[in-house]
């Protein structure tokens, strides 16, 4: 059973403010994290943080052939040309990369840092913003990177594009929220991390990133919906390749539900965060 923290109560109102306010109130706590987390990744590796842009790169080289030349994916940018091609698969995995490297780190985000539970006092609840802004410089990186083969592919990008970054928002908020309730939960259930697991893998395949959705048979699209981040992605490469900007009603109605969505999962990892001492 769970246990219900019944100090430090949340309200839903301080939920809401909650998602920022620790962000800002620990900023430079989860500064100095932030860079301890991204630079341990390359730490003794010989190239260092090349391997920031290599790996996304050889990703990117596999995906596009076996997607483009085997499969025989096709978005109407393209044309057959596998450079086109790559850009708008590498969109779509920028934005999947992010979501998915938080979340697989969820379930044990908590249990990997015991000491912040037991010897110190430590606002626990900034950790998921530590591991989603370290996944958001890789994903800097890698738009950095696709700006770069944009700009020799299509020319200055369309002023569309300016959207862009206003719908990274939701995605982070998002993301937040389900590290939230994931590592809250992975205290408990440990279990949780061969679901996660299975469920990115899933969701992949289930986002239209090697595919576009009009590709996916009428029957199936609603199902291709249920991920919350198809959605985001659609926008996403319409703004970005095709000069279409997003609705502002879809735009809005989409940060409002991502801000809800994060706001109820720092309410309720608050609420347990009390009884993680008891078993870790």
């Amino acid at each position: 059973m769970l246990p219900i923290a019944t100090s430090r109560t949340v309200t839903a109102t301080g939920a809401i403010t909650g998602v920022f306010t620790s962000l800002w109130a620990h900023r430079s706590l989860v500064g100095q994290l932030v860079r301890r987390e991204f630079e341990s990744r390359f730490r003794g590796s010989f190239l260092g943080l090349l391997w920031a842009i290599l790996q996304p790169l050889c990703l990117l080289a596999v995906y596009t052939f076996v997607f483009s030349q085997v499969f025989k994916a096709r978005w109407s940018v393209d044309a057959g040309d596998p450079a086109p091609f790559a850009l708008v698969l590498f969109a779509g995995l920028i934005i999947f990369n992010l979501f998915s490297e938080a979340f697989n780190r969820a379930p044990r985000l908590i249990l990997q840092n015991p000491s912040y539970i037991k010897r110190v006092v430590f606002p626990l609840e900034v950790l998921p913003w530590v591991t989603l802004l370290s996944g958001l410089i890789t994903a800097l990186i890698s738009g950095a990177l696709l700006l770069v083969f944009y700009l020799f592919c299509f020319g200055a990008p369309p002023l569309s594009s300016l959207y862009v970054p206003i719908l990274l928002l939701p995605v982070c908020l998002g993301t937040l929220g389900a590290v939230w309730f994931i590592s809250s939960i992975g205290v408990y259930l440990r279990d949780i991390q061969h679901g996660t697991a299975i469920l990115t893998t899933v969701l992949l395949f289930l986002s239209p990133i090697f595919y576009p959705v009009s590709a996916v048979p009428e029957r199936f699209r609603e199902v291709i919906f249920l991920n919350p981040l198809t959605g985001v992605i659609e926008m996403i490469r319409g703004a970005l390749f095709f000069g279409t900007p997003p609705s502002l009603v879809a735009l809005v109605a989409l940060v409002a539900a991502s801000w809800a969505f994060a706001a109820a999962g720092y309410w309720w990892f608050m609420r347990l965060r009390r009884g993680f001492a008891d078993v870790v």
